[in-house]
């Protein structure tokens, strides 16, 4: 790999969610990004092909419960720059392979930490989920309509955005100081702090008076005719995101909507009349046939995709947003690279690359058998 950064060697303890997201964005950009498997255990799910946050990397099976499996993983951190793991607080440190141990090895190392609630507080041994950080962060309240229970937007906000994102952005940040000063660090990163982090733009606009506490009262959160999805003839949906007020003026007039419109847009007391009036234009077409008179122009208009519709959609292939690897369709490496390009890698078995891995820590072929005897790897 040739991206910004080759050069860059990973320790990746493998973990679900957030962690191995982290470890493929780091890996798509170009970092040999060593995953730990956990020895023994049975396959994880979705292994093979499929496991998309599993790409790019090189793989060693250990069974870190043995005596001599932290000495390898040390040995390992010795020539690294980074680390990352997704345990609960206290587990590395159970290991022997806490931040002050591996610090120790390597004071230049990066030591990337990601949990639910961080790694102090009172929730901080406790167990979550993605929904469960989010909640505590003022997100998961804003999502769904006033009417219903708040509506969880998949995993994106805590395990990926909130979590994996900002744990690289983070691992990315401390590198660069490393480098300058030679000291590395630890880098906490709690999805529970991060869901908070992606709602900063929200909690600015509360204070100003723009934003209401209330579920399903706002501009952005669907409630609003020009800000929301709808659905079409055929079954299918629109998104519908034309905040200006030009671009509204073009959606009123190529839906063959009254032009007076445009004077109560920010009336929110009439926002339920004009939606459904809305909801009975849309419903006379069919989701392609709108898109042809309204995704060419600046109506902030497009059409809500399936996932497997997404890949196949004209601007997407343009892009190259995805990439098919040994038949799986999956996400291409992004933001893009002008220089050194990030490039999506082949998914390694677990444990495939461990013999080749040891070797180039210097182990003997005579270390290797007896690590493997002991049940080490």
């Amino acid at each position: 790999m040739q991206g910004p950064l080759k050069g860059i060697r990973v320790v990746e303890i493998a973990a679900i969610g957030p962690a191995p997201f982290c470890a493929m964005l780091l890996a798509d950009m170009g970092a040999d990004v060593i995953r730990i498997e956990r020895k023994g255990e049975r396959p994880r799910a979705g292994s093979g092909t499929a496991d998309v946050l599993q790409r790019g990397r090189r793989s060693i099976a250990l069974d870190l419960k043995q005596p001599g499996a932290a000495s390898v993983v040390l040995k390992l951190v010795e020539q690294s720059h980074m680390v990352i793991e997704g345990f609960r607080p206290g587990v590395m440190e159970r290991l022997g392979l806490g931040p002050d141990t591996c610090l120790a090895r390597n004071p230049a190392l990066v030591y990337g930490r990601v949990t639910g609630w961080g790694q102090q507080g009172p929730l901080a041994q406790r167990a979550g989920h993605d929904i469960d950080f989010m909640a505590i962060s003022g997100a998961l309240h804003g999502m769904g309509d006033a009417d219903r229970p708040p509506m969880p937007p998949l995993n994106l906000v805590g395990d990926f955005g909130g979590g994996g994102m900002l744990l690289a952005f983070g691992m990315a940040c401390a590198l660069i100081e490393a480098q300058r000063s030679g000291r590395g660090q630890v880098v906490d990163a709690a999805m529970s702090d991060g869901s908070a982090l992606l709602m900063s733009m929200l909690y600015g606009y509360l204070a100003m008076g723009r934003w209401k506490a209330e579920r399903g009262a706002n501009f952005l959160d669907g409630s609003s005719p020009f800000y929301r999805c709808y659905q079409c003839a055929d079954g299918k949906w629109l998104a519908v995101g034309a905040v200006e007020t030009n671009f509204y003026r073009e959606l009123l007039r190529r839906c063959g909507l009254p032009g007076a419109l445009l004077d109560s847009q920010w009336d929110e007391p009439t926002w339920p009349q004009t939606r459904r009036l809305f909801e009975e234009t849309f419903l006379t077409r069919a989701r392609d046939d709108w898109c042809e008179l309204l995704v060419g122009v600046d109506t902030c208009v497009a059409p809500v995709l399936d996932m497997h519709e997404a890949p196949a959609f004209a601007h997407n292939m343009a892009r190259g947003t995805f990439v098919d690897i040994d038949g799986v369709t999956q996400p291409a490496p992004a933001p893009r690279m002008s220089m050194t390009p990030g490039r999506a890698g082949r998914i390694a078995a677990p444990g495939e690359h461990t013999r080749a891995i040891l070797s180039d820590l210097g182990l003997s072929d005579m270390e290797i058998e007896r690590l493997q005897a002991e049940g080490v790897c």
